[in-house]
């Protein structure tokens, strides 16, 4: 378990630039929690279990707020990070917990929002703010809030990658029988000129999967690797979900795993991508928000939905040589996990 000095010295050195060494300094990470869908105007007692689990690190994933607006003083969005800098557990965790974050379409602004949403400047210094992010930090001088961190020392170094997914996306492609079983909002658009993260990301990202580290944990706010649902997800764009593989398998890069969240639901993933060592993903949201009468089809999914408020929990076990995904809920109960070993992540003993 970390000491207070070494959350002390992982809190400084998050703050830093990305590639700073002082995250690689401190000893490997070992429990990580995650977690999305925060509704500032509901309770979330939640935070009793993640604290209690002692995290040593969080990553936010997404609609950290709900704060959704259509001016340009983004009085909605202003609240929203007011009431939740109000929220006793909430607050806590931020002020004694390292952690992360990335926002989704709650936090961005809009529903659903993706490029040519017309206040996304605004959204960003609120979200950077909030967050704390330093005067000097790369992403108040350009385009999205992406960003990558590399943690712990060689040969047990965690890459946290976390997408966004808002800033960039083209528009999505509208359903055509709204509320029907797989085509409820969204279908599948082949046009190969729409983007989930624009060119810029992109080569960052291609980038990013070349630096070293063991574990690589992506964080995308809507999912990667789910199927049979008509909601926001990677497979809306079909053409640059296998780009997101193709990236992955190009670069060589090894121990991938996703998270995710949005959904409102708890979920683990399996898929085997052509020329690629299984990819796992799970989906945690929300922390107060459920989607309680969720059913859905999961050709890929392991195990049933989970309909409860939960948070994620990662185990890495650096002498076993093994990872472990958990789904735990209101009271810190697992609900739902898979244990991976490093060998099926492509990790060489």
């Amino acid at each position: 378990m970390f000491k207070r000095r070494t959350v002390t010295g992982l809190m400084a050195a998050l703050s830093l630039a990305p590639t700073s060494a002082a995250a690689q300094a401190v000893p490997p990470l070992t429990r990580i929690a995650l977690g999305s869908c925060a509704k500032q105007t509901m309770p979330q007692p939640i935070w009793d279990a993640v604290l209690a689990w002692r995290p040593e690190l969080f990553i936010f994933m997404g609609d950290n707020v709900y704060g959704d607006f259509k001016s340009a003083d983004a009085t909605g969005l202003r609240q929203a990070y007011e009431g939740a800098g109000q929220i006793a557990g909430y607050e806590r965790l931020r002020n004694t917990v390292p952690h992360l974050a990335i926002w989704d379409d709650h936090d961005y602004g809009a529903n659903d929002g993706g490029a040519n949403f017309a206040h996304k400047a605004v959204s960003k210094q609120l979200f950077l703010d909030f967050w704390k992010a330093p005067q000097t930090d790369s992403r108040r001088a350009r385009a999205g809030i992406y960003d990558s961190r590399v943690i712990g020392p060689p040969g047990m170094r965690v890459q946290i990658i976390l997408l966004d997914v808002r800033w960039f996306r083209s528009p999505l492609r509208i359903t055509d029988q709204r509320g029907a079983a797989g085509k409820q909002r969204y279908l599948p658009d082949p046009d190969p000129s729409k983007t989930m993260l624009g060119a810029v990301q992109w080569a960052w990202l291609a980038a990013e999967l070349r630096k070293p580290a063991e574990l690589r944990l992506i964080v995308s706010s809507t999912q990667v690797l789910a199927e049979g649902h008509g909601w926001e997800r990677w497979g809306n764009f079909p053409l640059e979900r296998q780009k997101l593989f193709d990236t992955i398998r190009d670069s060589g890069a090894k121990g991938v795993v996703f998270f995710s969240g949005d959904r409102h639901i708890g979920a683990l993933y399996r898929e085997q991508p052509t020329g690629l060592h299984p990819l796992y993903e799970m989906t945690s949201s929300g922390l107060n928000m459920v989607y309680w009468n969720a059913r859905e089809p999961g050709p890929n999914r392991l195990g049933a939905l989970y309909a409860g408020a939960n948070f994620g929990a990662v185990d890495i076990d650096w002498r076993e040589r093994k990872l472990t995904l958990a789904l735990r809920d209101q009271d810190g109960g697992v609900q739902r996990t898979v244990t991976i070993a490093f060998d099926a992540l492509g990790l060489a003993g």
